[in-house]
């Protein structure tokens, strides 16, 4: 090889120098280049050495990252795929019984309206009477949790399904028995009679990283045993769902619902469950329910068929900055109590609207969406304390929490006329009048004034008619004249918070004039 020229080996030192080394180490070959105590040197034999290249200004003092290359999935495909089902659900319906029936059913199926004359036969859709037909629902995937015959997936796969049938990776079909579904998670199990199958192995979502490259298998558009991957683009994302999903570009299609997200280690980290799209088909964006979370849902339907959450009885808001400093609390976290439902466990522990919930069980609450996912996880009958931010400053209070379920229909009272408006009510874009002593005998309240109409930011602070407004500012309001005088000492243009009763509910809401 022929020498570096000295006015070559001066102009390759200063480059390398400039550029910190670290910006030409990608355009060799690492065996041939390496980097030790600032300086270039090259491992051919009888190749020349440019020693001593004087540091760059602000060049990095670690090593550079390793890029390995792109990762190899047919291991991964080979270990877990035996265990990843296909699942395809199927529904009976009546086919319409008479040539006329099935007439307004082909007009009813194509948005045609009827003929002139031709009157319609019932309830639209299939008559009673004629023949039961089974047509496909829909098609999903599962994976292997037991090797008897336990498989996990979504709930939305198998919801409505009359027959649940589940092809393995080996072809064998088994009709399957759905062992429990829940709704606000999306998780379902179903059981197949079958022993000796592959089954997956679970992993550990809390050392899952974003960036991190997964794998997908299902079956996207009924096409079984494909394979797609991708990295996780974020972890504890908030979609407005019960549970906070881990976000990746794996491409994800109809189909895919209920398959296994495999990390590098051959674990199963989360199940497939839907998309972000404007079109209906995948565009980048992609959400996985977190496997830890989906396998104490499925724990509590294998052993129950049903999953039992805690509840409290509060409606909750989010704390933003501005929120914050009127509260006077020191930063931005926590769940602000909006609403306390009558004689609940939030109630009966002291609760009230305007707390904010900093901690729940020694659980720290850092945004809103976490009280309830914590609280859902605690067990029916559990008596746990409660740190709240009140009146500038923190409390602990004791609430039991009672099982979940269905939320009460509020009740309205019964308006009545005569409604007054003042510059300071109207100023807040409130109609108010006095509740009648019927109307405050049924709510059990003693003050507040009765909501006749509500537009402007009192409208888009949630208020409506019918509510009663119990205090303004922190000041209890128990007529039309406390109001307008707490109203008016509120400066203009600043935000001021009510205490408003609906039915059964206490609430919590921030009008922003």
């Amino acid at each position: 090889m022929t020498p570096i020229k000295q006015s070559t080996r001066r102009y390759l030192a200063a480059s390398a120098a400039a550029l910190g080394l670290v910006g030409v180490l990608w355009l060799a070959q690492p065996q041939a280049v390496e980097a030790q105590s600032g300086a270039l040197t090259t491992s051919a034999a009888g190749s020349s050495t440019l020693a001593q290249a004087a540091p760059a200004r602000n060049a990095p003092t670690s090593a550079p990252v390793e890029v390995r290359g792109l990762p190899d999935f047919t291991v991964l495909v080979d270990q877990v795929g035996p265990a990843v089902v296909n699942i395809r659900t199927i529904e009976r319906v009546r086919r319409s019984g008479s040539p006329e029936d099935q007439m307004q059913e082909f007009f009813r199926r194509f948005g045609i309206p009827l003929p002139p004359g031709m009157a319609p036969r019932g309830p639209q859709g299939p008559q009673e009477g004629g023949p039961e037909v089974e047509r496909p629902r829909g098609v999903g995937s599962g994976f292997i949790l037991t090797a008897d015959g336990f498989i996990l997936t979504n709930a939305h796969v198998v919801e409505g399904a009359d027959e649940v049938v589940v092809t393995l990776n080996d072809e064998r079909e088994f009709t399957a028995r759905v062992v429990g579904a829940d709704r606000r998670t999306d998780v379902a199990v179903v059981k197949i009679e079958a022993t000796r199958l592959p089954t997956v192995r679970i992993g550990d979502v809390a050392r899952l990283r974003v960036g991190e490259w997964v794998m997908a298998i299902g079956s996207p558009f009924g096409l079984e045993n494909t394979v797609t991957a991708g990295i996780v683009s974020a972890k504890q994302r908030e979609t407005g769902e019960f549970l906070p999903f881990i976000q990746t570009d794996v491409a994800i299609n109809p189909g895919n619902s209920g398959g296994p997200l495999i990390n590098m280690r051959g674990e199963v980290v989360g199940i497939n469950s839907m998309i972000y799209s404007r079109s209906g088909g995948f565009q980048g964006i992609s959400f996985a329910i977190p496997i830890d979370e989906a396998m104490l849902v499925a724990d509590q339907l294998r052993a129950t068929g049903r999953v039992t959450r805690g509840r409290i009885g509060v409606a909750i808001d989010a704390v933003d900055r501005e929120l914050a400093e009127t509260l006077r609390l020191p930063r931005a976290t926590g769940a602000l109590i909006r609403g306390v439902e009558n004689n609940s466990p939030a109630a009966r522990g002291g609760i009230e609207p305007g707390d904010v919930v900093l901690s729940f069980d020694g659980k720290p609450v850092e945004r809103s969406t976490d009280l309830p996912r914590i609280v859902a996880g605690t067990a029916p009958g559990s008596r746990v304390p409660v740190r709240v931010w009140r009146q500038g400053a923190e409390r602990t209070l004791t609430v039991t929490v009672a099982a979940f379920e269905d939320e009460r229909t509020a009740r309205a009272g019964e308006r009545e006329p005569e409604p007054t408006a003042t510059p300071a009510s109207q100023r807040l874009g409130l109609s108010l009048r006095e509740p009648s002593a019927a109307e405050r005998r049924s709510l059990r309240i003693e003050g507040g004034v009765w909501v006749a109409a509500a537009s402007g930011a009192a409208a888009r602070a949630g208020l409506r008619p019918d509510d009663v407004i119990l205090a303004l500012g922190n000041r209890p309001v128990n007529n039309v004249r406390e109001f307008e005088a707490a109203a008016a000492a509120v400066p203009a243009n600043r935000p001021v918070h009510v205490l408003v009763r609906r039915g059964d509910w206490t609430q919590y809401a921030i009008i922003r004039p």
